[in-house]
């Protein structure tokens, strides 16, 4: 019998998606529960949810980060297998089924991605990522393509990377309790790359299902607060490579910290401006 699963939804003003995302959850097979972490939303997303007896909404009167809620989920759901998914991200009827077909198959995956898809159906290189070394992150600013990510590949069923899209990300739960969840120490981004760093620690793959497309829409709640996510996106990295290191040697990962603050620093008044002009959440 085929092991049932929990998929946790972390929300923060998510607006009219979180509906969606969560009435697309409901229908999939092989759902036995949704849980919806709301953090300190105040666009009442969250408590406009039609009732259902499968969906448990969990408040958080402040937002304590994506990291902290996932968590909060994990703990209160039952599945043997948790679905961590963005509410920005829709998935199929089988979409979760067929997923599972494949970690059922293959017992050495510790955690699936799927192939994830922006709103005109293209590719998200954020699906199948190398780990974010010096060198590649530098290549990647001089326009190496490849550098931080790989393709997509429609002659594998399943493809090995570094890390996957945290837009969608299956394991087992005893994967996540071996673990230890998320590194709170994320309040946002890169919280994902270090789960899939601690999951090959294990010895286990981390890959994406190439068949299976979801499609994510990507920064629905994070678009009015593009200061906010700057600072947290630049502090993640720099948590993960003082945690992984940078490649080459202490050296390379000191390099990698500064050149990530000094860009932080370039890009912030222009991040506080967009901040500042902003609407309120509806």
């Amino acid at each position: 019998m085929r092991a049932q699963l929990s998929a946790i939804v972390v929300a923060h003003d998510s607006g009219a998606v979180l509906a969606e995302c969560v009435r697309r959850l409901l229908a999939a097979t092989d759902v036995l529960e949704v849980l919806v972490v709301d953090n300190g939303s105040r666009d009442g997303a969250a408590a406009a949810l039609a009732p259902d007896a499968r969906l448990q909404v969990l408040r958080n009167a402040q937002n304590p980060g994506f990291a902290v809620a996932c968590n909060q989920g994990a703990r209160a759901a039952c599945g043997a297998v948790l679905a961590f998914v963005n509410p920005d991200c829709f998935v199929a009827v089988d979409t979760l089924t067929r997923m599972l077909t494949i970690l059922d198959a293959a017992p050495d995956i510790g955690l699936l991605g799927a192939d994830v898809r922006d709103a005109h159906g293209q590719p998200e290189a954020a699906a199948r990522r190398r780990d974010p070394t010096l060198k590649r992150a530098l290549r990647h600013a001089l326009g190496a393509s490849d550098a931080l990510h790989l393709p997509s590949s429609a002659a594998l069923a399943v493809q090995d990377v570094d890390a996957t899209s945290g837009a969608l990300m299956l394991l087992a739960r005893a994967v996540f309790t071996r673990l230890g969840g998320f590194d709170e120490g994320y309040r946002l981004h890169a919280e994902d790359l270090d789960l899939c760093r601690r999951v090959r620690g294990l010895g286990l793959r981390v890959a994406v299902a190439e068949g299976v497309q979801v499609t994510h829409l990507k920064g629905t709640s994070s678009q009015r607060r593009p200061l906010f996510v700057a600072f947290h996106k630049h502090r993640g990295l720099v948590r993960y490579w003082w945690r992984f290191g940078a490649g080459g040697g202490a050296a390379a990962t000191v390099v990698a910290i500064a050149a990530a603050w000094l860009r932080f620093a370039a890009i912030a008044p222009a991040a506080l401006w967009r901040q500042l002009r902003a609407p309120p959440p509806a």
